[in-house]
């Protein structure tokens, strides 16, 4: 008999990875259970869940109806069993360490955070803004934040939502300048802001869609954060790449223009992650979830 429960927990990491072999190894089975289970999940609903092929899995139109659907009804089966624990003292003592990069409204995240954990007083959060990358191992990381591609396998990631990045002018100098013929006008002739990279060293590339990205080679101006370049534009001193979300403000109130708003940018996956661990303490599993119920009301997440 299928224990669909569990069948949905198996077809909602599967969703997330898109690879079955992925999904046997964050779940710590075999990937043939993982084609079993969801080839009897289809069966169930009478419906195909996935396209295969040799190299990855995908979602059919009825597979991405039906997640949603899942998620949710996997959420609520989790907090029903908890409703029904008595969570043991012990069990919400102790260290969470968070690492996040910049987040929309981070005071307010962190303050919602703070006031939902309030009924643990033992519990103490280690709570670090980090544009490095930081080996989760090494640095003991319980919890963090990305934004872009998580590639680590050992990692158990749930995405919140997704960002992307707009090229912003002040008005001043658009006046001055005038609009960018294309993305080679605008590296030739137009005053470029850096952001260092702190992983290399180096200039962050300007990452446009799959088919277009390039690096300042001569930036006007070279920022250790891209908040730095965002005054920079604000300033009139340079054009910058930002987020969209610390865009926005200023786009609305005139102090910024967007160049080349018509051209596809990437969507930038956000996603909040935890190591595979042989056994993870309660109190960090409540903090994640608590965290990623959060950051989805930021990121649109539904």
């Amino acid at each position: 008999m299928l224990d669909k429960i569990e069948a949905l927990k198996v077809f909602c990491t599967a969703a997330e990875t898109l690879q079955f072999k992925e999904t046997a190894i964050r779940l710590a089975v075999s990937p043939p259970v993982i084609t079993r289970m969801m080839a009897a999940l289809e069966d169930e609903l009478g419906e195909p869940l996935f396209q295969r092929n040799t190299r990855q899995i995908v979602l059919t139109d009825f597979g991405a109806q039906f997640l949603p659907q899942a998620q949710q009804l996997l959420e609520e089966s989790e907090r029903l069993f908890a409703a029904g624990r008595h969570r043991h003292a012990d069990e919400m003592a102790g260290l969470v360490r968070i690492t996040v990069p910049d987040l929309p409204d981070e005071h307010a995240v962190l303050r919602e955070l703070l006031t939902a954990l309030q009924a643990y007083p033992k519990l103490v959060l280690d709570w670090r803004r980090d544009t490095v990358r930081l080996n989760v191992v090494q640095e003991q990381i319980d919890i963090g934040v990305r934004i872009g591609m998580l590639a680590d396998s050992r990692l158990i990631a749930r995405k919140i939502g997704e960002t992307s990045e707009q090229i912003v002018i002040s008005p001043n100098l658009l006046h001055r300048l005038g609009k960018p013929k294309d993305f080679a006008d605008l590296q030739k002739n137009y005053p470029l802001a850096a952001v260092l990279n702190h992983n290399n060293g180096r200039a962050d590339t300007w990452y446009i869609n799959e088919n277009l990205q390039f690096t300042p080679s001569k930036p006007h101006f070279v920022g250790s954060h891209i908040h730095n370049a965002l005054q920079a534009a604000l300033a009139g001193n340079a054009v910058s790449q930002q987020l969209d979300w610390m865009a926005a403000p200023h786009l609305l109130s005139g102090e910024l223009v967007e160049l080349f708003a018509e051209v596809p940018k990437i969507r930038w996956p956000v996603s909040i992650y935890r190591p595979q661990r042989v056994v993870t303490p309660g109190r960090v599993k409540v903090v994640f979830d608590l965290l990623a119920e959060i950051l989805g009301k930021r990121f649109g997440q539904k």
